[in-house]
């Protein structure tokens, strides 16, 4: 299937783009060349390929989750610069 103008057109338009006449016609001559390589790709024999799922070796690794003591809220503000009640007071950054 070979992509016309008005197909060129159309995609332009579904892009929101707008093209000069010189440049419908180098887009129209760069779709018909991408769809001369996808063609080229079908005729490949790929009965005996397996899907591709990974391009690494690699696994996922995963850990169980424990529950573990975390730290103590005075613990952690003990160190804090400023603090309101158990919070950590830090200067605003965000104008109205």
């Amino acid at each position: 299937m070979a992509v016309s103008i008005k197909d060129v057109e159309k995609i332009a338009l579904l892009a929101k783009l707008k093209f000069n006449e010189r440049e419908m016609e180098k887009l129209r001559g760069d779709l018909n060349k991408i769809l001369e390589y996808i063609d080229k790709l079908n005729e490949l024999d790929l009965e005996k390929v397996n899907p591709l799922e990974n391009i690494n070796e690699t696994e996922n690794v995963s850990r169980e989750d424990k529950v573990k003591q975390s730290m103590d809220t005075e613990l952690a503000l003990s160190n804090a610069p400023s603090k309101t009640g158990k919070f950590f007071k830090v200067p605003k950054v965000i104008d109205k």
